[in-house]
């Protein structure tokens, strides 16, 4: 699974390095301070504008505490059922609220929707104190994993985001994070498609989930929005729509700094269109299957496979899918022993000769080094070799 990761973020680096001579299709005009379009199934960037430039999170800072509460979750050092109280500082929080107080006890699921759904601030807080004991421990937990994602232009100050010196991210970063909070935990990120949600005995004046694109488009599930005066109006949306041949394809698309909360739903909407419409995707490979399958030097066997874990899909302008071109680049020779999952390469897709993806390749399975006088003897071939 680290190799997975580690493979996945090797991807998202090449895909946001795509050269800028390669012909791709033009993005509409977008009404935003910055923004990020990425097709989650095919892990490559379809359209980016200023995607490093440094912004303010506002409440998309939450999706990162979502990931360290679902990581709790997922360690049993916290259950959905299991009631956290309400701090003062909880309680007292300005901006969006659950409208919790101190005389509560509130489950860890209600916590979770009340941080998803109503954006609440105090909910917020109550599941930072539950996880890290206190507010400033959980934040530098939150900066810990931020590093370990590798969001190089993340640094977090509080766990809800409200506006704070140094508390900024990017449009590159939040890719990053909602991708991994995404496959890492399937099971949760359904909270982020509930339309509605008020906790039993709190008044209904923040019941509406403000991501509109949740009532316009069936296909979007999720996932985030945020504002506040600085930021301006900001959305992390995702949506998953099935085509032929490939099945469920998913796009993520990342608008900072709209004008208006239906603008930045027009903008997002209008990208994730623009995404499905503008590319079709390509399956080249399914998940397992052998990309190449090289010798082995000095092994029990003589060949090793290589591949991914997961389907490789490209997408391309739409109608271009008889242009790509694939190579595949790895070690040569390849001795044993090989480990199950070890890096091996990659395979380079390319559209009329211009580089369009690069993904890393995998050993499939293992190969075990060969007796001594096997290893001998292909150490005198490969010398003559």
């Amino acid at each position: 699974m680290k190799r997975f990761f580690q493979a996945l973020a090797l991807v998202l680096s090449l895909a946001l390095s795509v050269p800028a001579h390669a012909q791709m299709p033009q993005p509409p005009e977008i009404a935003a301070k910055a923004y990020l379009l990425i097709d989650v199934t095919a892990n490559q960037v379809l359209a980016a504008k200023d995607p490093d430039m440094a912004v303010e999170p506002a409440s998309l800072t939450k999706l990162m505490t979502a990931y360290l509460v679902f990581d709790a979750l997922r360690a049993k050092k916290l259950s959905l059922q299991q009631t956290l109280p309400v701090s003062e500082r909880a309680w007292k929080m300005p901006g969006s609220r659950m409208f919790i107080d101190p005389k509560m006890q509130v489950p860890v699921e209600d916590l979770i929707k009340g941080m998803i759904v109503q954006s609440g601030n105090d909910a917020t807080m109550a599941l930072a104190e539950g996880v890290g004991g206190t507010p400033e421990r959980f934040v530098q937990l939150m900066n810990e994993q931020a590093k370990a994602m590798g969001m190089k232009g993340t640094t977090y100050k509080n766990p809800e985001g409200l506006t704070e010196p140094g508390h900024i991210t990017s449009a590159r970063d939040l890719g990053i994070l909602a991708q991994r909070l995404m496959r890492d935990f399937p099971e949760y990120v359904t909270y982020y498609a509930i339309k509605k949600y008020r906790y039993a005995g709190t008044p209904a004046a923040n019941d509406t989930n403000r991501n509109l694109l949740l009532f316009r488009d069936p296909s979007v599930d999720g996932l985030k929005t945020g504002h506040t005066q600085t930021a301006g109006y900001c959305l992390v949306a995702t949506a998953r729509r099935d085509f032929p041949n490939v099945g469920p394809r998913r796009l993520l698309s990342i608008v900072l700094g709209a004008e208006s909360e239906n603008a930045r739903a027009n903008e997002s909407q209008k990208l994730l269109n623009w995404g499905y419409t503008a590319f079709d995707a390509i399956k080249l490979f399914d998940a397992g299957q052998a990309v190449a399958t090289p010798k082995v030097w000095k092994g029990q066997t003589t060949e090793v496979r290589l591949g991914a874990n997961w389907p490789l899909v490209v997408a391309v302008p739409a109608g271009s899918a008889a242009q790509i071109k694939t190579q595949v680049s790895r070690p040569d020779p390849i001795v044993a022993p090989v480990k199950k999952g070890q890096p091996l390469g990659a395979l380079k897709v390319f559209k009329d000769d211009q580089p369009l993806l690069e993904v890393p390749l995998m050993a499939l399975e293992g190969v075990e080094q060969s007796g001594v006088f096997g290893r001998a003897w292909d150490a005198m071939r490969l010398w003559i070799k």
